[in-house]
C-alpha cells in the first residue's frame, strides 16, 4: 500500500494527499500522508459530500418526512418549476421526482462553471434559475443518467423543506453529531474555515464558489471524519441499510465518467469482464469529487477507502490508487 500511494504523489501535478484505509472493525488501519497531509488535515470535500445529502434524503424518507416517490411540486411553486425541464417542447418539470434527482435520471445538466472559476457566491434562486436557460439532456425517466450538480443543490432545499431547519443544521443533526463528525460542516458564509485547492500548480481559494455548491459539495471535513461516515452510512448506523436493495439500480454515466455508474445517491464500479482480470472483483461504492478527494467502499474486502489528492486538474487521480488496491489478496 505504501509503493501503490508513493508511486501516485510522483506526478508533477500532486503537491498534497492523504490516504486512509480502514476495515469495518478497525482492526486493521493503514494511513498514508504527502505534503504535509494526514487524517486530520481539513479538506474540501466536493462531490463526495453529496454522500451527505444522500443519507439526510434516506434518513427523512425512514422517518417518513418524505418519499422517493414525492414529485417536486410539493416542495416548489408552480411558477418555481415551470420551465425547469423543457426538452422538445414538452415541459417536464411538473413530472420529476426526489428519486430523478437522487439517481440523477432528471435529465438536468449543469453550467459550464467551475470551481477554478470567477469566486461568485449565487444564491439557489440564481441558480434554480440559471439552470432553466441550460437545456436537458434528456426527459426524466428514460433510462439514462446525467450527473448534474443541480439534482443534489433542489434535494438540499428539499431537505431543509421536510426537517424544518436550516441545511447546516440538517447535516449537522442527522449526521455529524450522531457520528461525532467534529472536523465537518457545511460552508454557509466565508466566516468559515474553507481550505485552498491547487489547479495545476496554483493554489487557488475559492470561498463563494465552495459555499454556493450548497448540497452538491460545499462542504469541509477531514480524512478521519470521512471515514466515520463511510462505516456509518454503508453499515446502516444512519438508516436502515436494507434501503440499498433499492438503491442498486446502477445507470451509466457519460463516457467521460470511464467506469463509473450512479445509482440511488452514489457512485459504482462494477469490476466485471477486462475489469476483473486487471484488477479486483465485485464493487466499489461511495463517491469521488472534482479536487481529488474520495470516500468508497469496497465489499469484497471490507475495505473503506478515504482521502484526497487537492487537484482541480487531475480529479481522477484517486482511480489508479483504488483500483490497484483491490488487487491485494
Amino acid at each position: 500500500m505504501q509503493k501503490v500511494f508513493d508511486s501516485s504523489v510522483k506526478s508533477s501535478q500532486i503537491f498534497e494527499a492523504v490516504l486512509y484505509v480502514e476495515n469495518s472493525s478497525g482492526n486493521f488501519s493503514e494511513s498514508f500522508g504527502y505534503g504535509g497531509r494526514d487524517i486530520d488535515t481539513p479538506m474540501l470535500t466536493a462531490s463526495v459530500g453529496k454522500l451527505f445529502t444522500t443519507a439526510c434524503i434516506l434518513i427523512l424518507n425512514e422517518e417518513g418526512r418524505l418519499s422517493l416517490d414525492d414529485k417536486l411540486s410539493l416542495y416548489f411553486t408552480d411558477e418555481q418549476l415551470k420551465g425547469l425541464h423543457v426538452y422538445n417542447g414538452h415541459d417536464y418539470s411538473f413530472d420529476l421526482t426526489i428519486s430523478n434527482l437522487l439517481f440523477q435520471t432528471s435529465g438536468l445538466t449543469n453550467s459550464s462553471r467551475t470551481l477554478a472559476d470567477e469566486d461568485i457566491n449565487f444564491s439557489f434562486e440564481q441558480r434554480f434559475q440559471g439552470i432553466k436557460n441550460i437545456k436537458p439532456d434528456f426527459p426524466p425517466d428514460t433510462g439514462a443518467a446525467y450527473y448534474g450538480n443541480m439534482n443534489f443543490i433542489l434535494l438540499g432545499n428539499i431537505i431543509e423543506q421536510a426537517a424544518d431547519m436550516p441545511l447546516a443544521g440538517a447535516y449537522e443533526q442527522m449526521i455529524f453529531l450522531p457520528l461525532d463528525m467534529k472536523n465537518t460542516w457545511l460552508a454557509v458564509t466565508e466566516n468559515d474555515s474553507i481550505p485552498y485547492m491547487y489547479y495545476g500548480k496554483e493554489k487557488i481559494y475559492r470561498p463563494n464558489n465552495i459555499i454556493s455548491a450548497g448540497a452538491a459539495g460545499g462542504f469541509v471535513s477531514t480524512a478521519k471524519d470521512l471515514m466515520k461516515f463511510s462505516k456509518g452510512f454503508w453499515e446502516g448506523k444512519l438508516f436502515d441499510k436494507s434501503i440499498f436493495n433499492e438503491l442498486a439500480v446502477y445507470y451509466k454515466l457519460k463516457p467521460y465518467f470511464g467506469p463509473i455508474n450512479y445509482g440511488g445517491g452514489y457512485m459504482q464500479i462494477s469490476f466485471k469482464g477486462i475489469f476483473s482480470m486487471l484488477f479486483g472483483k465485485g464493487e466499489l461504492k461511495g463517491h469521488s469529487g472534482v479536487t481529488g478527494s474520495f470516500a468508497f467502499y469496497y465489499p469484497e474486502k471490507d475495505l473503506h477507502l478515504v482521502g484526497d489528492f487537492n487537484q482541480l486538474k487531475k480529479p481522477s487521480a484517486p482511480y489508479s490508487v483504488l483500483f490497484r488496491l483491490t488487487r491485494f489478496k
